[in-house]
């Protein structure tokens, strides 16, 4: 048989086809160690268990949780050969396992964005009170998903639901929700309120929601986001950048939309109340109503007696003043032949007729001297 000789290029080569074909992408769970950033975007790191050690690459940018010595990760990998004989992975996607990594891989994030602010209240903005359309990112087949749509139609009922169906665990998961939320975002009649949600988990299911690029999605939403993941014990990051956090997917469904029978209740009691104070008012401004109408009855009558005394008294001085009563009291009226009254002794002369009206009769008489007292 001819032996092949192959260069070393053509060996590496041949060795990476053969890795190719034979483990396209392996998983290979270990422990973190040696883990340094070069340069700003390239990762090296080794992962071990107590019998071996494989050295690892990646892109900064593929990093989606914080990663440091000690940490147990998973790792989706495809393994290759490179130009210097160095058998490593060209790591895909990597990802922290184990309570105690993944407890760590969030305090170190949440840090981080603790620093940048990402956590602080003055951001947070409030959801509408009775929103007409919200946007909700979820898997469609989880009970989470069904317990929230139930309650919601329960709570309210007619809102219009525009729901982005995602994975909410695994590889793909975080991109997914990532994607819908961009489509939520973009879109030209944006969703009032955007709502993430997932029914409870493990510790690994719930990672996701722990996850750099997906946590600052949440974070630069320009809807204002309700995020309920898990049970109520439960806190991801995702909770904490949200404007909103929910207990659970059923609470989300209580925190967008209020309760309609208890609105109503509230309104019939506010009604009743408002009723009761309506009566007191009436009730109080009657007897001031009639308070007021028997001063004004009083003050009336005060004038309307006063008017009548006015009345009287000019009427009595009237009296008095009648010529018919000046009669009675023997007086007489004396008239010129023209009809004047006499008033002073230039008003007649000597052989004038006087025409003299006393109470019961009228008498003519001549004028024989006229002289001035």
């Amino acid at each position: 048989m001819e032996e092949t000789i192959l260069s070393v290029s053509d060996c590496i080569a041949l060795i990476n086809q053969t890795l190719e074909y034979a483990y396209p992408i392996v998983t290979v769970e270990g422990e973190v160690a040696s883990f340094k950033v070069s340069k700003g975007k390239f990762i090296f790191f080794d992962v071990k268990d107590d019998e071996g050690v494989l050295n690892c690459f990646m892109m900064a940018y593929g990093l989606r949780t914080p990663l440091e010595d000690g940490m147990r990760v998973r790792v989706l990998a495809q393994p290759r050969l490179t130009a210097w004989g160095k058998f490593s992975l060209t790591v895909r996607d990597i990802r922290a396992v184990g309570e105690g990594s993944i407890k760590r891989s969030f305090e170190l994030l949440k840090a981080q964005l603790d620093k940048e602010g990402l956590f602080d209240s003055n951001r947070k903005r409030p959801l509408p009170t009775m929103p007409e359309r919200i946007g909700v990112i979820a898997s469609v087949e989880s009970a989470g998903y069904a317990d929230f749509i139930k309650i919601l139609q329960n709570r309210w009922g007619g809102v219009e639901v525009e729901v982005a169906d995602v994975q909410v665990q695994g590889m793909r998961a975080g991109m997914q929700i990532i994607n819908a939320m961009s489509h939520f975002n973009e879109h030209r009649k944006p969703v009032e309120v955007l709502i993430l949600i997932r029914g409870g988990g493990s510790a690994e299911d719930l990672a996701i929601f722990n996850e750099e690029p997906l946590v600052r999605a949440v974070a630069a939403s320009r809807i204002p986001t309700l995020v309920g993941v898990g049970h109520e014990v439960d806190v991801s990051l995702c909770d904490l950048v949200a404007d909103v956090r929910a207990a659970t997917p059923s609470h989300a469904a209580q925190l967008v939309v209020p309760d309609r029978q208890a609105l109503l209740n509230e309104l019939s009691e506010k009604e009743r109340h408002l009723v009761a104070r309506l009566h007191q008012h009436v009730q109080h401004y009657t007897v001031q109503v009639n308070k007021t109408t028997e001063r004004l009855l009083s003050h009336i009558h005060h004038v309307l007696v006063t008017q009548l005394h006015h009345v009287e008294y000019s009427w009595q001085i009237l009296k008095q003043l009648d010529p018919k009563t000046v009669l009675r009291r023997g007086y007489s009226l004396v008239r010129a032949s023209h009809g004047v009254l006499v008033r002073k002794a230039a008003d007649v002369r000597e052989g004038d007729t006087l025409t003299i009206e006393v109470e019961h009769a009228i008498i003519q008489a001549g004028v024989k001297n006229v002289r001035k007292k």
